[in-house]
């Protein structure tokens, strides 16, 4: 019979020991199997046939239980250190009508177990109408999770954090739609009004101080969602737009935006538009938000020496579509440089739409991390879910894989034209 060992370890959460293929592995020199009264007989073709697809099927199941054991040793280790103190910096300017400011924050870095600032910037809203809900980090009982932001006809829950700039932990003060144009507040929001006109002047008394950048567990934000914040949950959502996606990237490939390198100050802690590290109008931060200790990060370090070592054999595998690689296009060098704009072009549209469906899943798993929350789910159901998760972040990956795959099998005929001239 099939022994199951369950052990819950800092590597991973179940060892399978079976020897259920001993057990029922036919024996090559003599199909013939021993009756209950020790004599050999012949079972016949059609019963012989049936073993062997019994025995299959049991293999089978085997084999199944032995990938959802990898898939559960391959989730991601859980950050148990909360991120650094918010960073103290200005807004920039306001590059034109129709930006919405979208604040700071930190993300994180597995690969190399490391907090790293993705800067503040304008972003054009995807959607008249259309209102930005930062992202932030809350504690969920055993490591830290992290809620990406959203557009949404309402501002909804973002942990009750101080991000400044009109986002003061309970919706947005720093402007409003009207008619089909986004009027600013000067009073916290930075826009020049010779080139911006549609603005109003209404003073916000901001009494929230704090720099803390996370909500719950110890030392964090202890807000909760107020019903109109639940409500703006529940609405039509616009997961980050490409261009927001491409700025966290950005952040994350630059080594100085890391926490370990700045100590919670970033050389670039907003932009005036998303991707412009190298723009005049970056604004330092000028100062970080609070203390911070880069050794903090060796807890998640040894977590992560021990989940490689204990997983040497097996290939990593993301949990969540924002641990997946960034999406880029493949060279093209037909010879002919109109043919490779062409198919520049349709690489980058084939991005944008694959880029969009991994900001829907993504959204759609961290609104069921929310709900867990909410629902105080017991562990086994958050590992149910885990598992679930990276499932649909596989095939995800798997038919972007097969999508770039025809795509790039559709150009090479055109690709090897000029060669034959």
């Amino acid at each position: 019979m099939m022994q199951v060992m369950h052990r819950r370890g800092k590597s991973g959460w179940y060892q399978i020991n079976s020897k259920l293929a001993q057990t029922f592995r036919p024996n090559p020199r003599n199909p013939q199997q021993q009756s209950n009264t020790g004599k050999t007989r012949d079972d016949g073709p059609e019963e012989s046939q049936m073993h062997i697809r019994f025995i299959r099927t049991l293999l089978f199941a085997l084999i199944v239980l032995c990938m959802s054991a990898a898939s559960f040793a391959q989730i991601g280790v859980a950050i148990n250190v909360g991120p650094p103190p918010l960073p103290v910096y200005e807004q920039p300017l306001c590059p034109g009508d129709g930006y919405l400011w979208t604040p700071g924050y930190w993300a994180y870095d597995y690969d190399a177990s490391d907090y790293y600032w993705v800067p503040g910037t304008w972003v054009m809203a995807p959607e008249v109408g259309f209102l930005w809900t930062p992202s932030y980090w809350g504690w969920g009982g055993d490591g830290f999770v992290f809620y990406d932001g959203y557009w949404g006809p309402h501002v909804g829950f973002y942990g009750g954090l101080n991000y400044g700039f009109g986002y003061f932990g309970v919706g947005f003060e720093g402007g409003r739609w009207d008619g089909g144009h986004f009027f600013y507040n000067r009073s916290v929001s930075n826009v020049d009004v010779t080139n911006i006109h549609n603005v109003y002047n209404t003073t916000i008394i901001n009494h929230n101080e704090s720099h803390v950048s996370y909500n719950g567990g110890n030392g964090g934000i202890s807000a909760h969602a107020t019903a109109e914040e639940e409500s703006a949950a529940r609405e039509r959502h616009i997961p980050p737009v490409a261009a927001q996606t491409q700025h966290a990237q950005a952040a994350r490939a630059n080594p100085q935006q890391r926490a370990s390198a700045n100590m919670g100050k970033p050389n670039v802690a907003a932009t005036p538009r998303p991707g412009d590290f190298n723009d005049r109008a970056v604004v330092p931060a000028k100062e970080a938000g609070g203390s911070y200790t880069p050794a903090n990060r060796g807890a998640n370090q040894g977590h992560a020496a021990n989940n490689a070592a204990n997983n040497a054999a097996q290939p990593s595998a993301a949990v969540h579509p924002h641990d997946l690689p960034a999406l880029a296009p493949s060279p093209t060098n037909t010879g002919n440089p109109k043919l490779d704009q062409k198919y520049q072009q349709q690489q980058q549209k084939q991005i944008t739409k694959q880029q969009q469906e991994r900001d829907k899943l993504q959204q759609q798993q961290d609104q069921e991390h929310l709900n867990l929350d909410k629902q105080k789910a017991p562990e086994a159901q958050k590992q149910q879910v885990e598992q679930k998760h990276q499932q649909q972040t596989q095939q995800l990956q798997q038919k972007h894989q097969q999508q770039t795959q025809q795509l790039q099998q559709r150009q090479q005929p055109a690709n090897r034209e000029p060669s034959k001239r």
